[in-house]
This record gives structure tokens, sequence and C-alpha cells, in this order.
């Protein structure tokens, strides 16, 4: 070996090797000493910076993998958002129609009211499988802003100020958010 390749190999100590010299002290003379000391605290400072880069590069790792998975998840629940805002309409219809029909007519067209009542069972099965619930208030209970919507305010006896007095029309939720508020009168009158 040539002395230029064994001072080469000198100057190439591991980082492992130059931590292990100093710490055990056979660095040898002073003057070699003061040569890799510095040496020793810049590696060790480009140690620490990478170090350091690379618990970054974790964390954000993780990071992106966690929101991958939650993004993911709101896309299978809320994916179908646009398409549930567009078959409440239908709901809606075939609940005025059920609503509408009379005794007589229930009577007269038995089949046709049977399948009509088994059209809006299938669209509400169709809504559970997809988390889409239906937000239905009863009479009397409290007007909550968040999933109610006051259509109107009168004042009505035996009742207190913000209780629902009349529903007219329920509202959905998709997941966790409000597809359609339920449509509600509220009364104004305050005891």
């Amino acid at each position: 070996m040539s002395e230029k390749q064994n001072n080469k190999s000198e100057e190439l100590l591991s980082l492992d090797e130059l931590i292990a010299e100093a710490e055990e002290g056979d660095v040898g003379n002073e003057e070699k000493n003061e040569e890799i000391t510095p040496d020793l605290e810049k590696l060790i400072e480009e140690r620490d910076s990478l170090k350091d880069k690379l618990m970054r590069s974790l964390a954000d790792s993780e990071n992106l993998r966690k929101r991958s998975i939650r993004d993911r998840s709101d896309a299978e629940v809320y994916g179908g958002t646009k398409l549930a805002r567009d078959l409440l309409s239908v709901y809606d219809n075939i609940t005025r129609a059920l609503d509408a029909v009379s005794d007589e007519q229930r009577e007269a067209n038995k089949a046709l009211i049977e399948g009509i009542e088994l059209t809006r069972k299938e669209l509400i099965n169709g809504f559970e499988k997809h988390k889409i619930s239906r937000v239905a208030p009863e009479v009397g209970d409290i007007f909550d802003p968040l999933i109610h919507q006051a259509m109107f305010e009168a004042p009505m006896p035996d009742s207190k100020a913000g209780e629902i007095i009349q529903i007219m029309a329920v509202g959905f939720k998709i997941g966790d958010r409000l597809l359609r508020p339920a449509q509600v009168g509220v009364s104004s009158k305050s005891n």
C-alpha cells in the first residue's frame, strides 16, 4: 500500500471509531488529538443533524399515512353526499304521495300503494347502507339550530318558547355531517 493510500485510510475513520478513540483517550499524541477533535465534533454535529432529519421524515411519513387512511375513510362515507342530497327530494316526493292517499284510494289501488311503500322502504334501506340517517324530531322537542331549520315561529298555547310545534320535513345526516336540517315550526310563546 502506498503512503498516500495509507494516509487516506487513516483520514477515513468511521464515526464509531472516532467516538471510541475519543472516549478511550487512545488517540496518541496531543497533535493528533487536536486534529481529530474538530473532525469528531463536526461528525457528531452531522450525525445529530441527519438523525433529526430522519426522525422528522419518519414523523412526516407516519402523519401522511394516518391522513391518507382518514381521507379514504371520509371518501367512503361522504363521497356520495351530492347524490344523497339529490335523492332526498325523491324520498320527500314519495312520502308526500303516500301521505296524500286517502283510505278509499288505498283500498282501490292496494297493489300500487304497496309498491310505492316498498320503494320508499328500499330507498331508506339504501340510505342506511351508506350511513345516511334520518333526523326526525317530535312535536314538543326543543329546537336545536344545529340539526333543525325553523320555517316559521308562532305563539302556541300550552307550549314553551323554542319548542317544536310542527314538523314540515325530516332532516338527514350522512355520517356525522348534516345533509339537510329537519324543517320545523317553532313556538314563540313564552310563559
